[in-house]
């Protein structure tokens, strides 16, 4: 069968029969004719801001040879797309951070200062990221005692349908009575902000023995959260020192000056959850590790979206090790500490 043929622009051949969706065949030396034929409809479609319709009518061609045109000339690099970041956007520290630690995601952030100064960069971020990704259906777990998820769920927008069935504390959230609140509210502000049921653990993080640990977890409201925990979807954490936060410390939580000089001695750099870890992520074992209520690391691992919130010069090591001990896949950051994380010429500590 014939097809037919008509004759077009800059005596170009016109295929009526031709599939838009077809791959392009495309000439290893074309001649000057047809390349000029290019750079007009790739400048009229890139640069001009013209509809395919309006260059095809222009230039009295089909609309799909102009299609086929355009893909070309990004096969022959005639085209080039470029993504330029803005400033305060970094694509390219985030992306080398995903490769270098196996990463789900990264977040990197410009801060206005160091230590805690860096708490509103982060918590504003956190609260971007939870707004953009919380889809729906989600369990999450929350860590209770951070001041940058405190900030970061007073910054998020409240969702207009829920987004979360439940919203469980995965370390004992009982503490002292002044600073009780912080921890009640960080999971109940939480919940409400997205539809989502509170789940409190109505212990202390770490407790006096391990056979008060035991008893406590056998309670049928603090068994019924433990029992939750297989079922989180997300854990929103804090990444720790082996100094503890101010809030950590009012809260009566923070372990003892033997036990920080224990865990030194056993080459821990940081925590989440009051699990410990070395500077490669290994666990570090140490003797209160059977006094604390809260999720263990096996039972962190098999949550899908480990959302790890940490800044400044200070938490380095303990940012490094958790990343590389897979205790969080999901980094959010500041841009000193992705630096360092990469060796790009900031002091390791």
């Amino acid at each position: 069968m014939q097809t037919g043929r008509s004759t077009g622009a800059f005596g170009g051949v016109r295929r009526s029969k031709r599939r838009q969706d077809e791959p392009v065949a495309i000439a290893s030396t074309p001649s000057p004719d047809h390349l000029r034929l290019l750079v007009k409809v790739a400048r009229m479609y890139h640069e001009r801001g013209l509809r395919q319709p309006e260059i095809a009518s222009q230039l009295n061609l089909s609309q799909p040879r102009v299609s086929r045109l355009l893909k070309e000339a990004v096969a022959r690099g005639v085209v080039r797309t470029v993504v330029v970041s803005p400033d305060g956007v970094h694509a390219e520290m985030e992306e080398a951070l995903v490769e270098q630690y196996d990463l789900r995601d990264a977040v990197v952030v410009d801060t206005d200062g160091v230590g805690p100064d860096v708490i509103p960069a982060l918590a504003a971020a956190t609260a971007t990221y939870l707004d953009a990704t919380l889809k729906g259906g989600d369990v999450i777990g929350i860590s209770s005692w951070s001041a940058t998820l405190l900030e970061a769920v007073n910054a998020m927008r409240a969702k207009t349908v829920p987004v979360a069935e439940e919203v469980v504390q995965i370390v004992g959230g009982s503490g002292s009575p002044e600073v009780q609140l912080h921890a009640t509210r960080l999971t109940s502000r939480l919940a409400e902000l997205t539809g989502a049921r509170p789940v409190f653990a109505p212990s202390a993080a770490l407790v006096h023995s391990r056979e008060l640990r035991d008893l406590l977890s056998k309670e049928p409201a603090m068994a019924e959260v433990m029992k939750s925990w297989s079922r989180l979807t997300l854990a929103l954490l804090g990444i720790g020192t082996l100094e503890p936060s101010p809030l950590l410390r009012r809260s009566g939580n923070a372990i003892e000056p033997a036990d920080q000089r224990q865990l030194e001695e056993l080459g821990a750099v940081g925590d989440v959850c009051t699990r410990y870890f070395d500077a490669d992520g290994r666990p570090v074992e140490a003797d209160f590790d059977d006094r604390i209520i809260g999720i263990s690391p096996d039972q962190l691992r098999a949550v899908e979206r480990r959302i790890g919130v940490a800044g400044g010069e200070s938490k380095i090591a303990a940012i490094r090790g958790a990343v590389r001990g897979g205790w969080v896949n999901i980094l959010i950051t500041d841009v000193e500490v992705a630096r360092a994380l990469l060796n790009r010429g900031t002091r390791l500590r």
